[in-house]
């Protein structure tokens, strides 16, 4: 395995490995790895003749006041990770080489970014989007690979692939989760003993909303969402920074379940912020989900 801390340089690898004609997986990752990592690495090894694993703390996704400054780093762990699971190369620009001076491009979307995080956290995805393109021009991956616990992100950056045209597969992968249903995330480290028990309340909330769907056949977004909203509460530790239902298509705001289910996948999202840490989390219902 080879680390790469230079653009032009894994320009030229990329360039290189192509012209051998060999497929290229990529998966971005701001560091920090963990289990769900991990499954995007295993996956992209066994579909792709070279793996290239980013590492990059994206400064242009940050706003004002966000955890760019404390959000977790161990370069070393993570370059252990990498070796043990038969990554070929690391990727790892500094931000004075991916933004160089006088840097004035980005990549933007509309629509999908005006409700869940893209409401909350203005220009968010617009730094999410620059940094990803930059990825796939530079890597020349052939497929890349996102977990679904980032929904939003993840159907964002499927939207851009298709709309510019770009040469890259977009693979979805499923969430991670703990013992108890928390979903795997770089952030939960940041949370404490009692915190981190509390956060269980997360899945256990997106459960009672699915059980209210699929078996008790609720359509009205409303009666779902209040259900949510009532089970978070009943952790005080727990504060709401939003609860969603919408659909996978646009990520516009469902109201009645009934009368877009038998078109479309909706998102049951939710946004929660315990002690000083901000943790999101899904579950995406569809019709085959309807029938069981």
């Amino acid at each position: 395995m080879k680390v790469i801390n230079n653009v032009l340089k894994m320009r030229r690898i990329s360039s290189e490995l192509k012209q051998m004609g060999k497929s290229v997986g990529l998966v971005p990752t701001m560091g920090y790895l963990h289990e769900g990592h991990i499954s995007l690495i295993k996956r992209s090894v066994s579909e792709n003749d070279v793996t290239i694993v980013s590492i990059f703390v994206n400064p242009i996704q940050f706003g004002s006041g966000e955890d760019l400054n404390s959000y977790p780093r161990d370069f070393e762990k993570d370059r252990e990770i990498c070796e043990d699971f038969n990554v070929d190369y690391i990727f790892s620009p500094s931000a004075e080489d991916m933004y160089p001076n006088e840097f004035y491009s980005f990549v933007d979307i509309e629509i999908l970014t005006e409700t869940l995080c893209g409401k909350k956290r203005p220009g968010h995805f617009r730094g999410v989007l620059t940094v990803v393109s930059k990825l796939f021009n530079i890597s020349r991956a052939d497929r890349a690979y996102f977990g679904e616990k980032d929904i939003q992100q993840l159907l964002i950056v499927k939207k851009m692939v298709d709309d510019l045209n770009m040469n890259v597969e977009i693979v979805a992968c499923e969430t991670v989760r703990e013992e108890d249903g928390l979903a795997k995330s770089s952030r939960n480290i940041h949370l404490s003993e009692e915190e981190r028990k509390a956060a269980a309340v997360i899945k256990r909330s997106l459960d009672i909303a699915e059980n209210m769907i699929i078996k008790k056949g609720t359509t009205k977004s409303k009666a779902v969402i209040q259900a949510i909203r009532s089970e978070l509460l009943s952790e005080p530790l727990v504060s709401i920074d939003y609860v969603e239902i919408v659909s996978a298509n646009n990520l516009k705001p469902v109201e009645d379940i009934k009368d877009i289910i038998s078109k479309e996948n909706i998102v049951l999202a939710i946004a929660v912020i315990i002690g000083e840490t901000r943790l999101i989390d899904n579950v995406v219902v569809n019709k085959q989900t309807m029938r069981k």
